[in-house]
């Protein structure tokens, strides 16, 4: 198993991705905890990861509080007695022209996207010293490497700016046995992306920018992931790993 006797935080970790993320963590022998303000969806992802034979467990958490990031990552050591990975996977989406964002809409979608994986990097930092090193994955988008009118200002800042708070969380943490290392996927069949796909004149515009001609499964994504998690990836840090279908080759 790539990831036997680790322990690692998933947040966002209810549904979409992230309960790909964590089941698929789980069956490669990692005890997962789902962070997430989803109850209900996190109650029974956890349960699935349970009842299949592995380890999981439920915290509610605010991404944009760092408070309930202290008490997440407290439970998580608390339940399963360290810290290996943390995978900053929670974040929003928004669409539209600057000229009409709004203020709100800016701090909301920077608030979830960029602040949360911030305080969470912040969070876990201490427990993965205690551990002797780590493995942090921030979630980006292939949005935070090349820009579409297509998307929103907001949204393609906060995941531009995941990219480079990667790159200094491994330059300053490196000699802590720390890495952090950016996912930079396309558009990918989750909820997410679900009301964009019901629109097919919109659906067609995506699918056309994509090389490979169709949206990417969760579990595309989480493999990468998993790559990033285990030991494979030792000497992998402040990288971009895109898994896009070929959006930014072009």
């Amino acid at each position: 198993m790539r990831l036997a006797g680790k322990v690692a935080f998933i947040s966002g970790g209810a549904r979409g991705m992230g309960a790909t993320e964590a089941k698929l963590f789980a069956n490669e022998g990692a005890a997962v905890a789902i962070g997430d303000v989803l109850e209900e969806a996190g109650k029974r992802t956890e349960a699935e990861i349970n009842q299949s034979g592995g380890q999981a467990l439920f915290v509610s958490l605010d991404v944009t509080s760092e408070q309930s990031w202290l008490d997440a990552i407290g439970a998580t050591v608390a339940k399963f007695g360290r810290l290996d990975i943390l995978v900053n996977n929670a974040g929003v989406s928004a669409h539209g022209m600057i000229e009409f964002t709004t203020e709100a809409d800016w701090d909301r979608v920077m608030d979830v996207n960029s602040k949360g994986p911030f305080l969470g990097t912040k969070a876990a930092i201490p427990e993965m010293r205690k551990s002797g090193g780590g493995s942090i994955i921030n979630i980006s988008s292939q949005l935070g490497l090349v820009g579409t009118e297509m998307s929103s200002p907001q949204y393609q800042s906060s995941k531009g700016a995941i990219r480079l708070l990667t790159k200094t969380t491994a330059l300053q943490y490196a000699p802590d046995g720390i890495r952090c290392n950016s996912v930079h996927p396309g558009p990918v069949n989750t909820d997410m992306t679900a009301d964009s796909r019901g629109n097919p004149e919109n659906l067609g515009k995506m699918v056309g920018r994509i090389p490979m001609g169709r949206y990417g499964e969760p579990v595309e994504i989480a493999n990468g992931v998993l790559y990033l998690a285990s030991d494979e990836s030792g000497f992998v840090t402040g990288s971009e790993l895109v898994l896009d279908g070929g959006w930014t080759a072009q």
